[in-house]
């Protein structure tokens, strides 16, 4: 497995992480998270990145594999409440929630605290940007980060203050390639793909039951490319390593709930970046389809 360096944090990443969403919302067994990401880390893994609201997703990764804590990266995001009684934002709200986060995930610190899809305004007001680099001072997290799209995640980067930009980037979400990551590149920043396969919404041929992917598949439907009536691995395959011939991205985060799904996804990888002339495809289509109206999803 690759590994990059991701941006001005100085730490050495895997080219493929684990998402930890799909673990806390499916309800995944303790005894299969520890399976998936054992396999995962014995494979090459180095970056886990998971959120104080995905449910039971830290807990679960805390008791899988932190007594393999110097292996691996860990990323975690604060910002909506889960089981609190405060509003979102509240900053005494995200003052238990990292305290919570680092409990359920067994350790003293994390690589990498983000703001998760925080609004535009709250940022302006400076106060939770304020409270992060507070956690940094006091050990709880080594960088801190903004993970979002759109306006907001550009105005996080111009503020200068972020060590990592987490953006929504796939075949079907391409605003960022253009709106925040040259720039969040320009400053030495790390920048991680999100959603990196759109979900794979097209994986079935139907239209996916979970409203949570269907503005990735009406999207698909206007782009056509070619390579998505091949197989499904094939196709995830082409959809990955197209995400990260993006200059500037360091890692994309793919969530799984099946163990050996990591190493397969890893081995896609192996092949390398796309040609230059598929990517040209694939942003031709997304630019004649998109005509600049299709906003990066959260």
């Amino acid at each position: 497995m690759e590994k990059r360096i991701l941006g001005r944090t100085g730490l050495q990443v895997s080219s493929l992480g684990f998402g930890g969403a799909e673990i806390g919302y499916q309800g995944i067994d303790p005894g299969t998270v520890e399976n998936l990401l054992g396999r995962a880390l014995d494979a090459g893994l180095t970056v886990i990145d998971t959120g104080e609201c995905y449910k039971d997703s830290e807990e679960l990764i805390g008791k899988a594999v932190s007594h393999r804590r110097a292996e691996f990266s860990l990323f975690t995001k604060i910002g909506h409440s889960a089981g609190f009684q405060e509003e979102d934002w509240d900053l005494g709200m995200l003052e238990k929630s990292i305290d919570r986060s680092l409990k359920r995930l067994k350790t003293d610190y994390v690589d990498l605290l983000q703001l998760h899809s925080c609004p535009e305004e709250i940022l302006r007001r400076g106060e939770v940007i304020g409270l992060l680099e507070k956690f940094k001072k006091q050990g709880k997290t080594r960088f801190i980060g903004c993970s979002g799209d759109g306006q907001a995640a550009l105005y996080a980067v111009r503020t200068g203050l972020f060590d990592t930009l987490q953006t929504s980037l796939s075949i079907a979400d391409q605003e960022a390639i253009e709106l925040t990551i040259p720039e969040a590149r320009q400053r030495g920043m790390g920048v991680i793909a999100k959603r990196p396969l759109a979900n794979a919404a097209w994986r079935t041929g139907e239209k996916p039951a979970d409203s949570y992917h269907h503005e990735y598949w009406e999207r698909l439907k206007r782009l056509r490319y070619h390579f998505l009536n091949e197989s499904v691995p094939e196709a995830i395959a082409y959809a990955l390593r197209f995400t990260l011939s993006v200059p500037g991205v360091h890692t994309a985060i793919v969530g799984t709930t099946r163990p050996g799904r990591w190493e397969e996804n890893a081995a896609f990888l192996s092949r390398g970046p796309l040609p230059i002339e598929a990517i040209a495809e694939i942003r031709g289509r997304w630019q004649q389809s998109s005509r600049g109206n299709w906003p990066g999803l959260r």
